[in-house]
């Protein structure tokens, strides 16, 4: 197949298309920058400026994964604006290809694979969360219901659309222990508020894999849980990443400070979700990496680069 990805040069892309390649197919990658990010994915990627540049080469299949990260900065009035704006243009720029080909008498792609993430669910307390699970109205939710929204009037042309909601990436590199690990390493770690909120988490191979199973089973449509079997609270989370390092993690981060220092934002780390992949599971995906004791053992091996 012809895949054409967007925020191909990411965290998760990175690892997403030498495995495409790997499985024989072409890869096209959309990058507002393509001359930066050649160096960050392999050769055979064809790297251009927009969705609209490959009305020339039309993709059988896409993968949505663009978007400002989250966590980046305080979210100021602004700033939830540019969050929103650069996951709904992306989106919309590959709606828009497709209307294209369309008009154009050209054959669409089969297939959308469009990220979204666990934030749609927003604030669930303990409650054990499935792709039917009523969510919580706060900004994260908003943010995803609309980024979801923006990729809808693709199925009115016959696309297939399988929407990801994604937990917390865990990899080497990168994603969200890039900013966990040195505090850790130090042994100056520990939980955020009470450590009670739950953090779905996914290994970024199984994230991959899991892109790889919804592109490839035509039966699949809809919202799917994008994390692991097994989620665990923040104070879990903690106490396995310290005994993974051989390190304490006892200097506990209150939730009044998290909130004086991140205002709103406070929210990503003092609340969650008891996310199940319960749709991936029952249409028979299987996870490498199913419990966080296995996946951190893995990251953190010296031997791999997980």
């Amino acid at each position: 197949m012809r895949v054409l990805v967007t925020g191909g040069s990411g965290f998760v892309g990175q690892r997403l298309c030498p495995a495409l390649i790997a499985q024989g197919h072409e890869v096209l990658v959309v990058s507002r920058t393509p001359h930066k990010v050649h160096e960050r994915l392999p050769r055979e990627c064809d790297i251009r400026d927009s969705a609209q540049a490959f009305i020339d080469s039309p993709p059988d299949a896409l993968v949505n994964l663009a978007g400002e990260s989250i966590a980046a900065k305080r979210w100021s009035d602004s700033q939830k604006k540019r969050l929103t704006r650069s996951r709904i243009e992306m989106t919309e720029q590959l709606v828009s290809l497709c209307e294209q080909l369309g008009e154009n008498g050209q054959p669409l792609p089969k297939v959308l694979i469009s990220g979204s993430a666990m934030g749609y669910y927003g604030d669930q307390g303990d409650k054990r969360v499935t792709e039917d699970t009523s969510p919580h109205d706060e900004f994260a939710h908003r943010l995803c219901a609309e980024w979801e929204a923006a990729a809808k009037p693709i199925e009115n042309m016959g696309v297939r659309l399988a929407i990801l909601r994604i937990g917390l990436v865990l990899g080497a590199g990168g994603g969200t222990l890039q900013k966990m690990l040195p505090p850790f390493k130090l042994g100056l770690g520990g939980r955020f508020g009470d450590g009670r909120q739950f953090m779905p988490w996914i290994h970024r191979d199984d994230l991959v894999e899991a892109i790889m199973f919804l592109l490839n089973d035509a039966s699949l449509s809809g919202a799917f849980n994008g994390s692991a079997p097994h989620p665990v609270t923040n104070a879990e989370f903690t106490r396995t990443l310290a005994r993974q390092l051989h390190r304490p993690a006892v200097l506990p981060v209150p939730a009044c400070a998290l909130k004086a220092g991140l205002g709103e934002m406070s929210q990503l780390l003092l609340t969650g979700a008891d996310m199940r992949p319960e749709r991936l599971e029952a249409a028979g995906f299987r996870f490498q990496y199913p419990t966080l004791e296995k996946a951190l053992a893995a990251i953190l091996s010296p031997e791999r680069s997980a």
